[in-house]
């Protein structure tokens, strides 16, 4: 792809880095944000700038948010007890959707893949275990998608947490096997959660 414009093929490129934008989609990007006013480019300038340097993570749960302490985990309306845990952020959004489900989250921030280089060390699992030593959690539930690397993050989390005597349950599998929760219709995803199984069944598959 040839450039008139040493900025547009620097702006190209960089919008390229985006995932599932090739370098068509940037281009036409691009040049979408040359023909809009000024103004409205560097609002998302200013957008991006503040997500970058003001985003924190939730202290208690490490979903994205504006304060230390995310709306969820700070509501009074939320069952502490019960600890939902979920790869990241959209998962949330995707279950908050279903108005089906009350408890807190925890946000691994990924799944245990050896081939991609991702341990139990790198994701936030020391944190939940800290959580159900504590005694505060009477069940943790794995809503993971059901992919090997899925399964295998449950798997790792429900071994650390089993001598401690908490109960542990499944999203049921109206989810098909290695579909990706932000993108199944909320009515399916509601019951999956309020159907939920307990994790031992999902074993003996």
């Amino acid at each position: 792809m040839e450039f008139s414009s040493k900025l547009l093929e620097n702006a190209v490129r960089e919008m390229s880095q985006l995932p599932g934008i090739g370098k068509r989609t940037a281009l036409r990007l691009v040049l979408h944000l040359l023909r809009q006013p000024s103004e409205q480019t560097e609002r998302l300038v200013l957008a991006l700038h503040h997500l970058r340097n003001d985003v924190k993570y939730c202290r208690n749960c490490h979903n994205i948010s504006d304060t230390e302490l995310c709306e969820i985990c700070a509501s009074p309306k939320r069952d502490e007890s019960l600890v939902c845990v979920v790869e990241d952020i959209r998962d949330v959004m995707a279950i908050e959707n279903t108005s089906q489900y009350q408890g807190l989250y925890h946000v691994l921030g990924g799944k245990i893949s050896p081939l991609d280089g991702v341990g139990p060390n790198n994701l936030n699992i020391s944190t939940l275990i800290d959580k159900v030593k504590a005694g505060k959690v009477r069940e943790v539930i794995f809503a993971l998608s059901s992919t090997m690397e899925g399964d295998t993050t449950n798997f790792y989390i429900y071994k650390q947490i089993a001598p401690y005597g908490v109960a542990t349950s499944t999203i049921a599998r109206g989810i098909a096997v290695g579909d990706e929760l932000e993108y199944a219709d909320e009515i399916t995803l509601g019951r999956s959660i309020l159907h939920r199984i307990p994790f031992e069944n999902s074993l003996k598959g």
